[in-house]
């Protein structure tokens, strides 16, 4: 078995233990991700059980709708702003988090690039991942 998955937000005031394998690991090209991130795209792990998730402190949550019209809650430290987590109204057991929040970003290894249509050509990403023009089918 491998170690858990920690980190949390920037200041500290949030932090999670994941004790599984991520089920899929991603950077996303969507429009919402790209104006989270500031950048190009965002880079996520999502684990199949929150129930393998422990979380510590308050996050503030912020709804909105996706590209696929389900309802995403994007988890955010409310001291420091660092976004952390994302849960699904579609998917309620799924348990998101935001690469740059792991303690070892190393950690990160993305299979796939979602949401391609929305891509920049200057956000260069891995060319030999596969690339989807929205979410590949589950």
């Amino acid at each position: 078995m491998s170690h858990a998955y920690t980190g949390g937000c920037a200041c500290g005031a949030i932090r999670y233990e994941i004790s599984a394998e991520p089920m899929a690991s991603n950077d996303c090209q969507c429009r919402d991700c790209q104006r989270k991130s500031g950048t190009g795209h965002g880079s996520y792990l999502t684990f199949p059980h929150r129930k393998d998730v422990k979380l510590t402190g308050e996050a503030t949550h912020w709804d909105m709708v996706g590209d696929s019209g389900n309802v995403k809650s994007r988890g955010f430290c409310p001291t420091c702003g660092s976004p952390v987590y994302l849960t699904f109204s579609a998917w309620s057991d799924l348990f998101t988090i935001h690469a740059a929040s792991l303690d070892d970003p190393t950690r990160y290894k993305p299979q796939a690039v979602t949401y391609h249509v929305r891509g920049y050509a200057w956000d260069h990403l891995d060319p030999a991942l596969p690339k989807f023009e929205k979410m590949p089918p589950g």
